[in-house]
């Protein structure tokens, strides 16, 4: 139980810190096509040798898997992870470190509103609740109380908010197609989709002009095995053991690491009124869950 715990949580740790390196990548000059490219290019690179050496061991071969899944509709469903990474690290670039997390956390009442959309699931109380919840702490934790309208970055905010949709986007995708797959194959697959999308928005310049013999290389395999690489593997291992009404808790642990991490590395100022926003929010992410944690218990 605690091993599981802990893997859930770091994982959570790791999405959290994602945006600081973002940053800092930008401030030596590196592009969105650099960023995006990069993590993107490692992190299918890292995961296809981790498969392949897993797929060799004699516990896997002994395994026997029936695919019913296509392999190209894994790697089509990962244009939506390609998507987010663009849209974030673009939000990113143009907003607050700290308000960029709380606009990608908007996944939570999207991903609710495209299940009663899609597949007509109406919303429960706790969830409508949830959603209410989401906004007004969204609107304390973004700043927008102690700043006039002027002063907020409206591209920015619609890119944080694109970037949301494509995430609530490719948690449902994920949740429904590909279950038969080993977690690896199946984010590498997926990873691989996103490579793609990216190059063809932002064709790989980065592999030739030589900007991998600059801090491009660090940055890239530094966003990577945090981005791709050590989540997937650290929820495919940690959420069996634990369940997923405390996975989700437990994920919430990315919003105030990334709100601490624009705050300590950063130097982003984070008022007190902010983080009671920041509250608000990991409340909203709670609440949903409470009965089906406590039917675990």
């Amino acid at each position: 139980m605690l091993k599981g715990i802990l893997l859930v949580f770091f994982g959570a740790c790791s999405f959290g810190i994602l945006s600081t390196f973002v940053k800092l990548a930008y401030h030596e000059g590196y592009t969105l096509g650099d960023v995006t490219g990069a993590q993107a290019f490692f992190g299918a690179v890292i995961l296809w040798a981790l498969f392949f050496f897993q797929s060799r061991t004699s516990a896997y071969k002994a395994k026997e898997i029936k695919i019913v899944t296509p392999w190209w509709k894994m790697v089509l469903a990962g244009t939506c992870t390609g998507f987010v990474s663009v849209f974030y690290y673009q939000c990113v670039k143009l907003v607050p470190n700290s308000v960029a997390i709380i606009l990608l956390m908007q996944f939570i009442w999207m991903s609710i509103l495209l299940e009663f959309l899609i597949f007509k699931k109406r919303p429960s109380g706790i969830q409508f609740a949830a959603i209410l919840l989401v906004l007004g702490g969204t609107v304390l934790a973004s700043g927008m109380v102690e700043t006039s309208i002027s002063a907020l970055n409206l591209t920015g905010i619609g890119f944080g908010l694109l970037a949301a949709l494509c995430y609530a986007g490719f948690l449902m995708l994920s949740g429904r197609i590909g279950t038969e797959y080993p977690a690896l194959k199946k984010s590498a697959l997926m990873i691989t989709g996103a490579c793609i999308l990216i190059f063809i928005l932002f064709p790989p310049a980065f592999l030739f002009n030589g900007a991998l013999g600059g801090s491009l290389l660090k940055w890239g395999l530094i966003i990577a095995v945090f981005g791709t690489v050590i989540p997937p593997l650290f929820y495919a291992e940690g959420v069996p053991k634990i369940g997923t009404a405390l996975s989700s808790i437990l994920s919430a642990a990315e919003l105030p690491v990334a709100v601490m991490m624009a705050g300590f590395i950063l130097q982003e100022q984070v008022s007190f009124l902010r983080w009671v926003g920041v509250a608000i929010i990991l409340s909203a992410m709670v609440l949903p869950n409470l009965k089906y944690l406590k039917r675990t218990r």
